[in-house]
């Protein structure tokens, strides 16, 4: 899986900093980072479309022509819906959502901001996230945005990952500690 996740990285990475140089010399970073998450929640609600997304079945051509009707009924940014024809085109689309994260590193950079990820048992609330975030930037001096995950596995507690830096405070974590300490005592 890494190793894919590296391919994936390098292929990624020349897309969103080229999207990145024009949404710069246009101005329209924010905006551009706008529509790449409604393009994400499209993924995100959407089982037929991530499949059509990731399928090495479907020709580049057809899921050019099927990309070009689906951003003639949605409303973004041109800009956007080039780049996503662009991609489509070029047959990269399995690439999508790795190029959007990579999009969102660089524009989360250039605001001064640091990504983290927390993973949860439950749904945290709005107040333990903005807890959670204010906790992050007193530490980190730099502003936190928080992308959240849930995993019923970890039975309570927390795992943050800043970067290269992991904090796991889970009880899953834990559990698993006690049991290989009682093993080696045993």
């Amino acid at each position: 899986m890494a190793e894919q996740n590296s391919v994936l990285t390098q292929i990624a990475r020349p897309y969103a900093a080229a999207l990145f140089d024009l949404a710069t010399s246009e101005g329209s970073v924010d905006q551009v980072e706008s529509g790449l998450v409604e393009i994400t929640k499209l993924s995100g609600e959407s089982d037929d479309f991530r499949r059509f997304l990731r399928s090495p079945v479907i020709s580049a051509d057809a899921k050019s022509g099927a990309v070009d009707a689906i951003l003639g009924k949605a409303n973004l940014q041109p800009t956007v819906a080039n780049f996503v024809k662009v991609v489509a085109r070029n047959g990269r689309l399995f690439a999508l959502p790795a190029i959007i994260k990579s999009f969102q590193t660089l524009a989360a950079q250039q605001r001064g901001e640091v990504s983290a990820d927390v993973t949860s048992a439950a749904p945290l609330s709005s107040a333990q996230l903005a807890a959670l975030a204010e906790t992050l930037k007193q530490k980190i001096g730099k502003t936190v945005t928080l992308t959240e995950h849930v995993d019923a596995s970890l039975i309570g507690g927390l795992v943050v990952k800043v970067g290269s830096q992991m904090i796991d405070s889970s009880l899953k974590t834990k559990l698993t500690a006690m049991k290989i300490a009682m093993k080696e005592v045993g």
